[in-house]
């Protein structure tokens, strides 16, 4: 069956039985829903960014001042707000919502993923270590100052060097390989620099690398590049309140045809119920992370719809190989087989996701399709759990609440499976997002918890995207090491025949089945409410593009 049938099928499994009871039913004995049981107030990095409850006028939408011909001003409803402004300095998908409305790269991607020009016109594998840019006449930021090369290098060169730009950027290792960046002489155009042959360059140009004017950054500290903004998109900032809402108005010289959206808001609520109430009542026009129990009341709605649509982000369980009992093969592999997975992604998920068995999505390079999800076994995990020596292991998964679409009850419903087991004991740690966030992504594998659920979009649609920050031993949110598995990807970043490539991205995937560094969990779908006054579509790279919005 294509991914698209799959998609499909397992879009009206979930419609149906969201209508009734059994779309809420969870595990017997892992049952909750986060907007009962939750009593924290999950945050992004750098705030409590949750708990936003009031609605935004901005958003109303009954429409009749747009009928008039009068602004078209919409709201977008997030779980959490940002960590910051700076668009280089973070590593969430929320955070990247925020600033893609402002900020845009040299190159982009268009709906199926595929690469697209961006601020560049044009782009070339000048040499087997070098991708030309080919720059647009006439691009502006918002302050009026035009788009030079010198802006681009300096943009592409404070993410991947800690030198330049006062910045130690997170987000390094998403232009892994690259080296530099450097305006031509006499020409619009960058030469972005490999350190070797870099196959993977041009994509992750495509996906990572917002332009940013050197001369506004070198001006300014950290905290007001934070509070501020100044990029090319095709919307400007107009005011903005720590974790509790950015306001931008069009930019008319944008560099395309200005946006049909004239005053866009983006706020957040961290409980999904006060989400849907937002929506259905007119306060807002798209909200996230819809759960099933939620959809009928949006579809029964008049003024709103479900829109959904598999994502790039697969959910898993990090455990960390360096601290006992994870250390240990056997027990890893246990605690994948002490799961039924299936159940979950039907009781929990009300079948609207995919079980996973790699790190890697159907779809993507190096994508392995010889691997299966580990299946139910409790005989056998018990016997590994003996075998391990770690018998009556006591166990602690941290979760965050209300990022990921029902994150406590899989977070709940791994701990209930556990527990089935005879010889080990576990329970759940509800976490802060920003907080677990902040502890994933020092560096240092010893700031993370031993055991945590968090989950990973992967907008390139290439397997390294993953394998390389998550799973190498230098990856900067990596919980594991093996020699091996590092070795397959050095290869595989050094070579330039795909199909060699694509053989080396699949071996690494079955190693890292193997090997089980992780609870491999559940392909997340994007479950979205959207009010009928916008025109809009959801997307699989999880981006939410207002530029894309526009009057029914």
């Amino acid at each position: 069956m294509t991914e698209d049938r799959q998609s499909r099928v397992s879009r009206r499994r979930y419609l149906q039985l969201a209508g009734g009871a059994a779309a809420t039913a969870a595990l017997a004995g892992c049952s909750g829903d986060s907007d009962e049981i939750n009593t924290e107030t999950p945050a992004d990095t750098g705030g409590d960014g949750g708990g936003n409850d009031t609605g935004n006028d901005t958003g109303s939408s009954d429409g009749e001042d747009n009928q008039d011909g009068g602004e078209f001003a919409v709201t977008i409803t997030q779980g959490q707000m940002d960590s910051g402004l700076d668009p280089h300095d973070h590593r969430e998908t929320t955070t990247d919502i925020i600033t893609m409305q402002m900020y845009e790269g040299a190159l982009d991607r268009n709906r199926e993923g595929q690469v697209i020009e961006g601020l560049a016109e044009n782009y070339e594998q000048a040499e087997p270590d070098r991708v030309r840019l080919t720059l647009r006449e006439g691009v502006t930021f918002h302050n009026g100052d035009e788009l030079t090369p010198a802006d681009v290098a300096f943009s592409i060169n404070r993410i991947v060097n800690p030198d330049v730009g006062n910045l130690a950027s997170p987000q390094s290792d998403q232009l892994a390989g690259i080296t530099d960046a450097q305006p031509v002489e006499g020409e619009n155009a960058v030469d972005v620099v490999s350190d070797g042959v870099n196959p993977m360059a041009v994509g992750l140009l495509a996906s990572y690398g917002d332009i940013m004017q050197q001369s506004w950054v070198e001006s300014n500290d950290n905290s007001y590049i934070n509070s501020h903004a100044n990029g090319t998109g095709p919307f400007q900032l107009s005011n903005y309140t720590q974790d509790e809402s950015v306001e931008y108005t069009k930019y008319e010289g944008y560099w395309r045809e200005p946006a049909a959206v004239d005053a866009l808001t983006i706020t957040s609520a961290s409980e999904s119920s006060t989400r849907v109430n937002q929506l259905v009542s007119g306060e807002t026009d798209i909200v996230v992370n819809v759960p099933p129990q939620e959809v009928s009341r949006i579809n029964g709605n008049d003024n709103t719809s479900v829109e959904a649509v598999p994502s790039t982000r697969v959910i898993y369980n990090g455990m960390r190989y360096d601290v006992e009992p994870f250390s240990n093969r056997d027990f890893r592999r246990a605690m994948n087989l002490a799961i039924d997975l299936d159940t979950i992604v039907a009781e929990v998920l009300a079948d609207f996701s995919d079980p996973t068995g790699q790190p890697t999505l159907e779809g993507f390079v190096g994508y392995n399709p010889d691997i299966d999800p580990y299946p139910y076994d409790v005989e056998q995990a018990e016997q590994l759990v003996e075998e391990s020596g770690f018998a009556g292991a006591t166990l602690e998964l941290h979760t965050p609440v209300g990022r990921y679409l029902k994150d406590l009850e899989i977070a709940q419903a791994v701990v209930g499976y556990i527990n089935e087991l005879s010889n080990v004991e576990a329970e759940v740690t509800q976490r802060d997002f920003g907080d677990l966030a902040a502890q994933l992504t020092t560096g240092n594998i010893e700031d993370m918890p031993d055991w945590y659920l968090i989950g990973w979009g992967n907008e390139t649609f290439d397997a390294s995207q993953t394998l390389i920050p998550l799973l190498s031993t230098d990856g900067a949110l990596s919980s594991w090491s093996n020699e091996e598995f590092d070795s397959l990807l050095d290869e595989a970043g050094q070579t330039a025949d795909a199909d060699q490539r694509e053989q080396l991205l699949r071996e690494a995937n079955q190693l890292a089945h193997d090997e089980a560094p992780w609870i491999f969990l559940n392909r997340q779908y994007s479950v979205y409410g959207a009010s009928s006054r916008i025109d809009w579509q959801p997307r699989r790279d999880e981006s939410i593009k207002a530029y894309e919005i526009a009057q029914p």
